[in-house]
C-alpha cells in the first residue's frame, strides 16, 4: 500500500477502535465471574487496534501497493462475511453462524465444498464445547431458536 493507502487505513481502523470500545462501554451484563467484569477484553482489544492505528498513521510502509484482481476480491469478500457474522450472531446463535462464516471463508480460500463442510462442523462444534464445557462460557444458541 501506498503512504496515503496507510494512512487512510489508519483513520479507518481508529473509527473502528472508537465504536468498538463505545460499544463494550455498552456491555452490561448481572454479575460477573471476574473482577474485571465482561468489559476488560473488548476494551483491550479497541486500545490494541487503537495502537496499531496510531502506527500506520505515524510510520506507513515505505512501498507496496493495493491488492488488485482475485485477492482484492477475496479482501472484500473476506470483510463482508465477517461483516454478516457479526449482524447474524444473535440471531442465529453462536454454532450456526460460526459454521457458516468458517464454511464460506474455507470455500473462499480453495477448500472443496466437502472440507469445508467438515471443516465449518468440526470447528464450530469443538470451539462451542470448549467454550461452554471447558471454561464456562455462555455463548447465544439465536433469538432465532428461543435464545436471548
Amino acid at each position: 500500500m501506498s503512504r496515503a493507502a496507510d494512512r487512510i487505513l489508519g483513520l479507518i481502523l481508529m473509527a473502528v477502535a472508537a465504536a468498538y470500545a463505545v460499544s463494550a462501554a455498552r456491555l452490561e451484563v448481572p454479575f460477573a465471574y471476574d473482577p474485571l467484569g465482561p468489559k476488560a477484553f473488548p476494551f483491550g482489544l479497541a486500545a490494541l487496534l487503537a495502537v496499531l492505528a496510531v502506527v500506520l498513521l505515524v510510520r506507513p510502509a515505505p512501498g507496496g501497493r493495493w491488492p488488485t484482481g482475485m485477492l482484492l476480491v477475496k479482501v472484500v469478500s473476506t470483510l463482508a462475511v465477517l461483516a454478516l457474522y457479526g449482524l447474524l450472531f444473535s440471531l442465529l446463535g453462536y454454532v450456526l453462524s460460526s459454521a457458516l462464516v468458517i464454511l464460506a471463508l474455507a470455500w473462499l480460500f480453495g477448500a472443496g465444498i466437502l472440507k469445508a463442510c467438515m471443516a465449518a462442523i468440526g470447528m464450530s462444534l469443538g470451539s462451542y464445547v470448549l467454550f461452554t464445557y471447558g471454561m464456562d462460557i455462555s455463548l447465544p444458541i439465536g433469538t432465532l431458536f428461543g435464545g436471548r
